[in-house]
């Protein structure tokens, strides 16, 4: 009987944004385009910025916030790829610092070290993105290869509407 060939394996984090709370079209979508899909959310996104029962609904999986104790077994197999989005100001700031406080920041800080590759969403204000630590942070994940999406601020277009996160836009960095 031939070994069946595991699907590529999606971490997702996600941060404390409100447009987190439409996280479950990027795990469709990549479960469309044939990744399995594992979340890790940062402590904060964790309180009530997304429904975590819906989104373990839809991975299969338990949602990661915390690092496990030693000797505990690893609940996801190593990434084939990361997306981080949303990303936050301070996700992106601490992440381009090599700060891991958190497993969400651990875990792309680790990613980059094995050279996994990693798609982000920034999700940040525009007055926060004109701060220069944020440029600085920018222009230092894209020196270590991060594919970096455009950012979405969440402000109102002259409509009145609010334009689409489009979260397709990571799996599409990821690809390219």
């Amino acid at each position: 009987m031939p070994v069946q060939a595991r699907k590529p394996f999606l971490y997702v984090v996600v941060c404390a944004a409100g447009i987190a709370a439409d996280v479950s079209k990027l795990i469709t979508a990549a479960q469309e385009r044939d990744w399995e899909v594992g979340v890790i959310a940062t402590p904060v996104a964790m309180n009530g910025f997304f429904d975590t029962a819906a989104v373990e609904a839809l991975t299969g999986r338990p949602i990661r916030s915390a690092w496990r104790t030693p000797g505990d077994p690893r609940p996801f197999p190593p990434p084939d790829a990361v997306v981080a989005a949303p990303a936050t100001f301070n996700t992106v700031n601490k992440w381009a610092a090599g700060i891991a406080d958190t497993l969400a920041l651990g875990t792309l800080c680790e990613a980059y070290g094995l050279g996994v590759p990693i798609a982000v969403l920034p999700c940040v204000a525009d007055a926060l993105a004109a701060h220069p630590a944020y440029q600085d942070s920018l222009i230092r994940l894209r020196g270590m290869g991060v594919r970096l999406g455009e950012p979405y601020t969440g402000e109102a277009g002259e409509d009145g509407g609010r334009p689409d996160f489009g979260w397709e836009r990571a799996l599409d960095l990821l690809e390219r």
